[in-house]
């Protein structure tokens, strides 16, 4: 869990070779990272630190002051209260303790500490919709307003992915317009289903048709649909429904042609895509017959043109499997924060090989290409 004293961002600067030696010595490889958060996109390489340094030389270190989360989730306090048992429900009989300690201060603590300069926050699942029209229209506002005005009395720290109402077509349309015309949203936060309805069933056709004529950026969040959450009583759904929801909620709109027919929507998907990658060929190989029709540039096209965060995957395995299906021009920084420690996946990162010019993109760049707003937050 973040610490909860709050530590002030070191700006950008540079770090010379004998200070980030005597870090390295004495406080191991933890204290190194740390010691060199401060420090310029670009490698590291100090020749008279001796051969421990030399292997840090062959890894570029990100300037994690400057880091861009798209991935940050919020809980307001009346949310919880007036939801417990249904996240408990939705993460399969069993509640992570984050949902219980957090709080703004902890947030930036945690952003501080790890050099992440802006987070954009998003409500996670089991999101609003348990049913009841006015009750989701109304949670769904409530929240909003919360994080706008963290955001306000944060300046320059927090974004906002705007949860909607659905499956409830007119009050999504609502707040669709009051967070991004008053509230200055940066996006739309979605889940990647509703009772038994993935995102590109037709009864969302109105709601697409908004984002797209807005051009609008959608973050998409998995959950546990309905009827996956006790199929492995001994397994936490998260562990592997989380994954295959994003999968089933990407296959959905490719195969239903909602990706090419909205294509002004950029759209964000979490967790490197799910199982996107690896069933790619499967893709193929038992498309629909009209798929053609549905996907006219082809499915490659389609998913190449999806943004994808690495919360949660800052392992080799799945960025192997990200980067050989997308170009790092369309991969996010983005942490999970609390739920998976934002250390996790910031220092993670810098474990994986990229270059330099990768570690800039995917940490900062990227984000600010697609929300631009954050340039002047």
């Amino acid at each position: 869990m973040p610490n909860n004293s709050e530590q002030r961002r070191s700006g950008r600067g540079s770090l010379s070779c004998n200070s980030a030696s005597a870090t390295s010595i004495s406080g191991g490889r933890r204290s190194f990272m740390s010691g060199i958060a401060a420090a310029g996109f670009g490698a590291l390489a100090c020749s008279s630190a001796g051969r421990f340094m030399s292997v840090f030389a062959q890894a570029p270190v990100v300037a994690k002051s400057s880091l861009i989360d798209v991935h940050h989730h919020f809980v307001p306090p009346f949310y919880l209260s007036d939801n417990r048992d249904r996240i408990v429900t939705s993460g399969g009989g069993r509640i992570n303790p984050a949902w219980l300690s957090w709080a703004p201060e902890q947030a930036i603590a945690a952003m501080d500490k790890q050099g992440v300069a802006t987070a954009v926050l998003s409500l996670t699942t089991p999101g609003v919709w348990f049913g009841d029209l006015q009750a989701a229209a109304q949670t769904a506002r409530r929240a909003n307003e919360y994080a706008a005005d963290l955001a306000r009395s944060h300046p320059g720290r927090f974004g906002l992915f705007a949860v909607i109402p659905l499956p409830y077509t007119e009050g999504s349309l609502r707040e669709i317009e009051y967070a991004l015309n008053v509230l200055k949203a940066d996006g739309i936060g979605l889940l990647t289903s509703y009772g038994d309805k993935w995102l590109g069933d037709a009864v969302y056709q109105p709601v697409f048709e908004e984002l797209n004529r807005r051009k609008a950026v959608v973050f998409v969040h998995p959950t546990t649909a309905l009827c996956c959450r006790t199929l492995l009583p001994d397994v936490s759904p998260i562990v592997v429904e989380i994954p295959q929801d994003t999968t089933r909620a990407v296959t959905n709109l490719l195969f239903t042609g909602t990706f090419a027919r909205f294509k002004d929507i950029r759209f964000i998907f979490t967790h490197a895509g799910g199982n996107v990658p690896m069933v790619l060929g499967r893709m193929h190989q038992y498309a629909p017959k009209n798929i053609a029709e549905k996907a006219p540039n082809g499915i490659e096209y389609e998913l190449k043109r999806l943004y994808y965060d690495i919360a949660g995957t800052a392992y080799r395995p799945a960025i192997a499997a990200l980067t050989s299906l997308v170009p790092t021009t369309q991969i996010l920084f983005g942490s999970d924060n609390p739920f998976v420690p934002l250390a996790e996946t910031a220092e993670g990162m810098m474990q994986l090989s990229f270059s330099a010019g990768d570690l800039q993109r995917i940490g900062r760049d990227n984000a600010l290409a697609l929300l631009p707003r954050l340039k002047t937050s």
